[in-house]
């Protein structure tokens, strides 16, 4: 899979950026755990429809920095990946 070149080149400054920088040990066992995760049919299946309507809507890979976002009412609608990604994260 491709490198997103529009991800951030710096680690994060929250608690469980900094946690897993300064423990190897738990940065690979969280990757070991997340690859695990993101192999399930259920998440496979999630990102293929998320990527699909991207194509249809002609914003993927054009690095726009838009995404597809599910509204309440499971709408499917463009947003700013910022917005998006950071849904849910708790407050900082």
């Amino acid at each position: 899979m491709a490198k997103n070149t529009l991800a951030g080149k710096s680690t994060g400054k929250s608690k469980s950026a900094k946690h897993y920088a300064k423990n190897k040990k738990s940065a690979k066992k969280k990757k070991e755990y997340d690859t695990e995760y993101h192999k399930t049919k259920k998440r496979k299946k999630y990102r293929s429809l998320l990527n699909a309507e991207n194509k249809k809507r002609k914003t993927y890979g054009n690095k726009d920095g838009k995404d597809m976002s599910h509204t309440k009412k499971g709408k499917l609608v463009k947003e700013k990946q910022s917005k998006n990604r950071a849904r849910n994260r708790g407050k900082k």
